[in-house]
């Protein structure tokens, strides 16, 4: 039975989310890419490791992670959910499982880089997602039509994107050796997922929309769900699928969705021309106007209604308010602010944030106005360990499996 939490997920501080993603946050760990428990020795003594078998892939560039978005600046430890695959400038294919916690509409990044964790290495990025959709087709039980397209804020210039497949191109087949990239679990103690690596498998049968593999010797994991598997020619390999699913010890079976038959998904996605912001509200105004959809609001913030209150511009996990300074921590910010992240990267990513009201939380004793409204009213850091202590709680939950014994993350 998986183990649970009588910590409450109510911040402390009395900074209210909006609703959805308070919501995500508890459904977080279904899609975390956490160990399995460690596996018995298959028969012969040999152990099965992870994108297992497998080997660094420095080369993969367009093969990225897919994070919870940060909120917060100075420190924060990125939260792998799945892997990806660039294939477009600005659009990443990914597994629509990988969606569960947050839905299309929640706060998300992805990660250019060899190495995400424990701590992003030199050389990677992040880059905010502005939309996602998953598969209309999607059907959580069976992981059909399994995919997820992610449109990006800014495009990556510096990265080929993964070729699709072609109407020229032969269809992946059972016995063809493809190559899987992600970031997930290894089943190796001395190398822990948020590393991107890469590992030879076998098709051993295919379908209308998917096809199974066996190891050749690797095998994807936990954490490789939505990683690109790519077939042909070295120097000329082509996206043929993606991790979706498979057995949970990740020894002997992995599945993938066809992208090949995503073809009417695709397209429109990658034809559409994202719609540009023509005016949107001053940061520091935030609190005095209200929003209509997310158009009204300055790059990195949601136009959300909270409760019976108006529409505000907010960055998920923070309730209105108004963003100053350029900072690099919380100290900067005053007792009433932290420092918050709008964007990905830049020099002005980071801002102060000052809540609307800035009145204690009514339980609070000593409370001067027992009958006030909560808000973030403690020291700048203690929103900080907040946060930081409930990821590392959901971090900690073991992965959820669906029936038949399978990973889905």
């Amino acid at each position: 039975m998986a183990k649970r939490s009588t910590t409450s997920a109510r911040d402390p501080t009395g900074c209210r989310p909006p609703r959805g993603v308070a919501l995500a946050a508890l459904l977080l760990p279904a899609c975390l890419p956490s160990a399995s428990p460690a596996d018995a020795a298959p028969p012969g003594g040999s152990r099965a490791w992870g994108i297992v078998q497998g080997t660094d892939a420095p080369g993969d560039a367009a093969a990225v992670a897919l994070v919870a978005r940060r909120a917060r600046c100075g420190g924060e430890a990125p939260v792998l959910l799945c892997s990806g695959a660039l294939i477009a400038p600005d659009v990443v294919l990914t597994a629509a499982h990988c969606l569960a916690a947050f839905g299309d509409a929640g706060p998300y990044e992805v990660f250019l880089g060899p190495t995400l964790l424990p701590e992003p290495g030199p050389g990677g990025r992040f880059v905010r997602v502005t939309r996602a959709r998953a598969h209309p087709g999607y059907v959580p039980a069976t992981h059909a039509w399994d995919a997820a397209l992610l449109r990006l804020a800014v495009p990556v210039t510096d990265v080929a994107p993964f070729r699709l497949p072609g109407g020229g191109d032969a269809p992946v087949a059972p016995g063809d050796t493809v190559r899987a990239v992600g970031y997930g679990d290894t089943k190796d103690a001395d190398r822990a997922s948020g590393q991107r690596r890469q590992g030879h498998l076998r098709v051993t049968a295919v379908t209308g929309n998917a096809f199974q593999a066996g190891p050749a010797p690797a095998m994807s994991c936990v954490g490789d769900s939505g990683g690109p598997v790519l077939g042909g020619p070295a120097g000329n390999e082509r996206l043929w699928g993606l991790t979706v699913s498979g057995d949970v010890a990740c020894r002997a079976e992995a599945v993938q969705v066809r992208v090949d038959a995503l073809a009417d998904f695709l397209g429109p996605f990658l034809e559409e021309t994202p719609p540009a912001r023509a005016s949107p509200l001053p940061l520091d105004a935030l609190c005095r106007e209200g929003c209509v959809n997310d158009a009204d609001c300055p790059s990195g913030l949601l136009c959300v209604a909270a409760g019976d209150d108006p529409a505000r511009c907010l960055l998920p996990s923070l309730q209105a308010g108004t963003f100053g300074a350029a900072c690099a921590e919380d100290a900067a910010c005053g007792a009433q602010g932290v420092c918050a992240r709008l964007e990905a990267e830049g020099d002005d990513a980071c801002r102060c944030f000052t809540p609307c009201e800035a009145t204690v939380d009514p339980s609070t004793p000593g409370d001067p106005n027992p009958g006030g409204r909560g808000g973030c009213a403690s020291g700048p850091g203690a929103l900080g360990a907040t946060l930081a202590a409930l990821l590392g709680l959901l971090l900690r939950q073991p992965q959820r499996r669906i029936p038949g014994r399978r990973f889905s993350s």
